[in-house]
């Protein structure tokens, strides 16, 4: 299963601890047996965690997916939550990005004493 979804082992056994995949039945050797909604589910899984999504936001879209409870509204409301939490993350990434900019054009460089990207990480220096 791991090879076909490219899902390693510790998070196909997580995802089931969790209750995000469910629990396969098992042959008369105990081993696990994997049938294709299994598959499609850990590929839905994994995609969604690649997309951002937390396993909480997934665990409600996995929900959705069910014959029968799909809403887009509910779909939508989710999927604009996670936005939401990205774009702000790349707010904060994009200031991170001037400090550091204009931190390093400060910077003489060479052998003068002092350092304006030592003293923004130590301002105490």
């Amino acid at each position: 299963m791991s090879l076909r979804t490219g899902v390693n082992i510790e998070n196909i056994r997580y995802f089931e601890k969790v209750g995000l995949l469910p629990s396969p039945p098992r042959t008369e050797g105990g081993h696990r047996s994997y049938g294709v909604e299994h598959e499609r589910t850990l590929a839905f899984i994994r995609r969604g965690r690649e997309l951002g999504f937390t396993p909480n936001e997934v665990r409600a879209l996995l929900e959705l997916r069910r014959p029968g409870k799909a809403t887009c509204r509910e779909g939508q409301g989710i999927a604009r939550h996670h936005l939401d939490r990205v774009r702000a993350k790349i707010a904060d990434l994009s200031r991170l990005e001037r400090l550091l900019a204009e931190t390093i054009e400060q910077c003489p460089g060479g052998a003068a004493p002092g350092c304006p990207v030592l003293d923004m990480i130590d301002p105490a220096e």
